[in-house]
C-alpha cells in the first residue's frame, strides 16, 4: 500500500453530510486536527450540499457518488450513511482505489465485512471503522485494571442499554435499514467487552421479543412491517469459557449499568459513562481470605479524537492501524450470529475468532 509523506497530503471526503448530530462536519473537523486536508463532499440533498460548502469554503462538492469517485482526487472517505448502505457504497471506493471509514456500525452482515476485507486486500487499499469509543476514558480504565489483574480472570461481561418506551420514527427504527435494535449501542458495547474478554469467540445464542411497539404504533408508521426487535439478546461464548451477555431493550424502565465485568477476584462496573458524577465505577477486589474491598471514582478522560491521529499515522507509515477491518468485524459477526440464532431458535457457532 502507498504511505503519504504527511498527514495533510491526505486529501479526505465524506459521503453524508445530513442533519442528524452533524456528523459529517464532526468528521471532517476531527480529520483537520489529525492533519489531513478535507477536500469533498458527496450528499444528495441540495441543502445540506450547500451547507457543507458554507461549513467549507472551496471544497468539492458532489450529488452523486459516481461524480466523485471518477472526478476527485480524493484519497479517504468516510461513510456516514444508513447502516444498509454501508457495504454497497464502501465496495465502489474500495474498487476506485480508495481508502475507506465506515461510520459504526462496520456492515450488517458478517459476509459484507468478509468480501470488503478481501476487496481491500485486492485494491491494496485500507479498510477501517469509526470505532472512535475505543478511546473512551471508561473503557481504558477498566482495560487497565484488567491488565494488572486487579479482579482476577476474568469469566463474563454484562452489557445493558435501553429504556421503556416506543422508537423513535426515523429510519433506525427499521430492521432492514438499521439491521435490529442490537445495531446502534450494542455495537459499541461489544467492542468494549471486544476488549476485556479473553479468547476467541465459539458459539452465539440470540433471543428477540418482537411486536409489541409494532402493534401499539399500528400503521402511523411507516416502517410496520419493518420494526426492530422490542428486545433483544447475545450470549456470546468464548473457546475460554469466558461470556459476553449483551441486552438492549425497549421494554426495559430498570436503569442498569452498561457495562460489568466480572473476574475470579472481584469485579468491575462502569455504572454510568458520560456524565459528570463523582462515582461513574465501582470496583470490588478480593483479599487472600476473599474478604471484598470497594473502591469507586471518576472514569479517565476520553481520548476519541485517537481514532484519526491513528489513521493518518497508518497512512503516513508511522504505526500499525488500530481499529483493522478483523476487529471491525467482530462486533458484526456477535450481532449477524445473535439474530440467526433467534430465528432459528438454536445456538450458532462462529467462523471467525
Amino acid at each position: 500500500m502507498r504511505t503519504f509523506q504527511s498527514p495533510r497530503d491526505i486529501k479526505v471526503g465524506v459521503i453524508g453530510y445530513g442533519g442528524a448530530f452533524n456528523m459529517g462536519k464532526q468528521h471532517l473537523a476531527q480529520m483537520k486536527q489529525a492533519g489531513m486536508t478535507p477536500f469533498a463532499v458527496c450528499e444528495v440533498d441540495p441543502e445540506r450540499l450547500a451547507v457543507a460548502g458554507e461549513d467549507w469554503p472551496g471544497i468539492e462538492q458532489y450529488d452523486k457518488l459516481e461524480k466523485m469517485l471518477k472526478q476527485s482526487d480524493v484519497d479517504l472517505v468516510v461513510h456516514i450513511t444508513p447502516h444498509n448502505m454501508h457495504y454497497s457504497l464502501a465496495a465502489k471506493c474500495i474498487k476506485a482505489g480508495k481508502h475507506v471509514v465506515t461510520e459504526k456500525p462496520f456492515v450488517i452482515k458478517t459476509s459484507e465485512a468478509d468480501k470488503l476485507i478481501a476487496l481491500a486486500e485486492q485494491h491494496d487499499v485500507m479498510v477501517s471503522t469509526f470505532h472512535n469509543r475505543h478511546w473512551d476514558g471508561w473503557i481504558r480504565r477498566a482495560r487497565n485494571e484488567v491488565e494488572k489483574g486487579s479482579i482476577g480472570e476474568i469469566h463474563r461481561v454484562e452489557l445493558r442499554f435501553g429504556n421503556y418506551g416506543p422508537p423513535k420514527e426515523w429510519w433506525r427504527t427499521s430492521k432492514s435499514i438499521s439491521g435490529g435494535i442490537m445495531y446502534d449501542w450494542g455495537v459499541h458495547l461489544l467492542e468494549y467487552a471486544l476488549q476485556v474478554v479473553p479468547g476467541s469467540l465459539a458459539e452465539v445464542s440470540g433471543f428477540a421479543r418482537t411486536g409489541h411497539w409494532e402493534t401499539e404504533i399500528g400503521a402511523k408508521s411507516r416502517y410496520q412491517g419493518d420494526f426492530n426487535e422490542d428486545e433483544a439478546t447475545a450470549a456470546v461464548r468464548f473457546d475460554t469459557g469466558a461470556m459476553i451477555d449483551l441486552r438492549i431493550s425497549q421494554l426495559d424502565p430498570t436503569p442498569r449499568p452498561p457495562v460489568s465485568i466480572f473476574g475470579d477476584r472481584g469485579s468491575y462496573v462502569i455504572q454510568r459513562f458520560g456524565g459528570e458524577e463523582d462515582d461513574q465505577w465501582v470496583m470490588k477486589k478480593a483479599d487472600a481470605k476473599h474478604g471484598l474491598k470497594e473502591t469507586t471514582g471518576k472514569h479517565w478522560p476520553g481520548k476519541q479524537r485517537l481514532y484519526y491521529k491513528n489513521v493518518a499515522d497508518y497512512l503516513t507509515g508511522k504505526d500499525d492501524l488500530v481499529i483493522t477491518p478483523e476487529w471491525a468485524r467482530r462486533p458484526i459477526h456477535v450481532l449477524d450470529l445473535a439474530d440467526r440464532s433467534a430465528r432459528q431458535n438454536r445456538a450458532v457457532k462462529a467462523k471467525h475468532g
